[in-house]
């Protein structure tokens, strides 16, 4: 089984707004490091283009996605917190609300399976109402695929 992830979040300003721009400057250098780290497999794109963040999966066209598959939770850690994308992340105030609520989910697929948009919103609305389980979670609880397999909701 492989790792899926997903996160949300609300821009401050409409993407071509001067507000994003070091944002959306940085989006490709960012998108090419996760395909180059150890562990990653898929990620979401739109057709055409080399992010998603036109993709409208929630009623606020403010909220951009990000959704994409790794082999574990350690590659995605380690891309997450252990590279230059550790930076932007620090930054994130600078074009991005607060959520209020949990912003990221994790979950295993299997070998091959491309999960959808509307899978990653179910994962994460599940995680928000039911905190973090084998079905969804966190870095701070992290289940095995094995647990996630057992798991009965």
């Amino acid at each position: 089984m492989q790792l899926a992830q997903v996160n949300i979040a609300e821009m401050l300003a409409p993407i071509d707004d001067p507000i994003m721009a070091d944002f959306v400057n940085n989006l490709d250098r960012i998108n090419m490091l996760a395909e180059q780290s150890k562990g990653f497999v898929w990620r979401l794109k739109e057709e055409g283009d080399d992010n998603a963040t036109s993709i409208t999966v929630f009623d606020n066209i403010f909220l951009i996605i990000n959704l994409s598959v790794w082999e574990n939770t350690e590659t995605l850690f380690d891309f997450v917190y252990k590279t230059a994308h550790a930076d932007i992340l620090k930054r994130k105030k600078e074009w991005f609300h607060k959520m209020p609520r949990m912003h990221m989910a994790l979950w295993y697929v299997e070998d091959h399976h491309t999960p959808s948009p509307q899978e990653a919103k179910e994962r994460l609305y599940y995680l928000q109402e039911h905190g973090e389980t084998p079905y969804a979670f966190s870095f701070k609880n992290r289940f095995t695929s094995k647990e996630a397999l057992n798991f009965k909701q």
